[in-house]
């Protein structure tokens, strides 16, 4: 068994090894929480789902970090007098962890909000400082010399940048020569001494809430963006850990800005860059501020969460997935597949279809070792289903329980499987039982009237069923309904 991942800065697959083979330890970029998710945030967290359920099943333990950006330029932004940035971050929080719920995403191990880490920013921020890689831009506070990067009062006061030339290997995950970057825009360039020099640390501004300043060497102020995720994994992993995950657009600046930090810092940090694909709609990048994102509560008021997830799940996860109205419709329509089977094994062998002791079959498990191959996976799901639906046709009921077996642990593994309970519970659930009991007893009634040959009351019946969008279908085992896809 070897599992082997894409390593973007390395651009090339790898053999994963852990540090330790017992526990893998996995850093994700979670939401900055200025407003609510769209579908691109949950295609983003699932992938990374997925891949902790994979490197879970190999070697047993995950310990998985998402961390949430609770203070930042664009929450400041987004908060109003009626509601300040610590209530609108908090409320935005539970709509992302809403949203993740909702479609089966396990909650990670640890998940730690920015503002709960600012001493440990602040000490990372110390050790550049006295590694000679960073500078503050005012002569106040510890480690400043008068005048540095020419900054005056008001010109960055109170600012600490990273000296991006002071490091040598700055550039080295997207592989750009420093000269061939765009400037930092994250803070006044008057208080830079290169205009790439990002920002640690932000002084305090007249125009900011007095909630959104904590105290530091440097003077009253709050951490900069890039430096809160290398503090946190820091924190929760250590110097050094396995996978560092988040989207590709953040390849350039926060990730790169974090390893320069984190490395010239003296820690090794993350051993493997792992970077999921971004939603489009009409091949854009779906985003706010292009306004042309679905947000995550209306897809998953107009489609069953299960079927979401597939929808999200079935394009590799390094590629780009372009999101429309067929994407779910072709998501239900798989479930349906698999769903159905299910049935017709549950129906036909009872206890018997589950109790039949069946493996994890080899070319699912391949597909899934090869940089978390789920969709040749998933050809592997209904390639089983396809072959349990034959076996039932057949009358071997011994191939049928394994397939059925191998298609629950499968799909389980991949968080589809339209059996587990989760799937069933909550509104949805008690919409389909209260349905089920009405259809059945208008079932049952259909069926007397054919044993008394009370044809016309039969038909009545059946065509009052077709009228409300259900299919009957007519077995030696009795009588199974199902929505009508037309």
């Amino acid at each position: 068994m070897t599992v082997r991942l894409y390593d973007s800065q390395a651009q090339a697959l790898r053999d994963f090894a852990p540090l330790d083979p017992s526990n893998v330890t996995l850093y994700v970029c979670g939401p900055t929480v200025q407003s609510g998710p769209h579908i691109g945030h949950v295609r983003a967290a699932l992938s990374f789902d997925l891949l902790r359920r994979w490197l879970t099943y190999r070697f047993g333990r995950v310990t998985f970090v998402r961390n949430v950006t609770d203070i930042d330029d664009k929450v400041l932004l987004n908060a109003t007098d009626s509601e300040p940035w610590w209530a609108l971050a908090y409320r935005m929080e539970r709509e992302f962890t809403r949203a993740y719920a909702a479609v089966g995403i396990l909650p990670p191990t640890y998940e730690p909000r920015a503002t709960a880490s600012i001493p440990q920013m602040i000490e990372l921020i110390e050790r550049l400082i006295s590694a000679g890689h960073a500078y503050p831009s005012t002569s106040s506070g510890t480690g400043a010399s008068s005048g540095a990067g020419g900054a005056s009062s008001g010109d960055g006061a109170g600012d600490v940048y990273f000296a991006v030339r002071s490091w040598p290997s700055y550039g080295a995950l997207t592989h750009q020569s420093i000269d061939a970057m765009e400037p930092a825009a994250d803070a006044d360039p008057r208080g830079k001494r290169d205009p790439r020099d990002f920002a640690l640390w932000k002084g305090a501004k007249a125009d900011e809430p007095e909630s959104a300043v904590w105290a530091s060497p440097w003077g009253p102020g709050r951490p900069g963006w890039h430096i809160e995720c290398s503090a946190m994994s820091r924190r929760y992993l250590g110097a050094e850990f396995d996978i560092h995950g988040g989207g590709l657009d953040l390849r350039f600046p926060h990730h790169e800005n974090e390893l320069a930090q984190s490395t010239a810092a003296g820690d090794s940090f993350a051993r493997y860059w792992v970077h999921n694909g971004l939603v489009t709609v009409g091949d854009q990048k779906m985003s706010k501020s292009l306004g042309n994102f679905l947000l995550a509560d209306d897809v998953l008021r107009d489609h069953d969460p299960l079927v979401v997830r597939y929808a999200l799940a079935a394009a590799h996860y390094r590629s780009s997935l372009d999101i429309s109205p067929s994407s779910f419709d072709e998501a239900e329509a798989a479930l349906d597949r698999i769903r159905t089977f299910q049935q017709r094994v549950s129906r036909t062998l009872g206890l018997q279809g589950r109790m039949t002791a069946a493996g994890l079959p080899d070319e699912f498990a391949a597909a899934l070792d090869d940089d978390l191959g789920v969709p040749q996976a998933l050809a592997v799901v209904h390639e089983r289903v396809r072959a349990g639906n034959t076996a039932l046709d057949a009358g071997d009921h011994a191939a049928a329980a394994v397939a059925a077996v191998e298609v629950g642990r499968m799909t389980g593994i991949l968080g589809l499987n339209p059996d587990d309970p989760q799937w069933r519970t909550g509104t949805g659930g008690a919409e389909t039982a209260a349905l089920d009991a009405l259809v059945q007893t208008m079932i049952t009634q259909r069926a007397q009237a054919r044993e008394s040959k009370d044809w016309a009351a039969a038909d009545r019946i059946r065509d009052a069923i077709a009228a409300a969008g259900i299919a009957l279908e007519d077995g030696p085992d009795g009588t199974h309904w199902s929505l009508n896809d037309g």
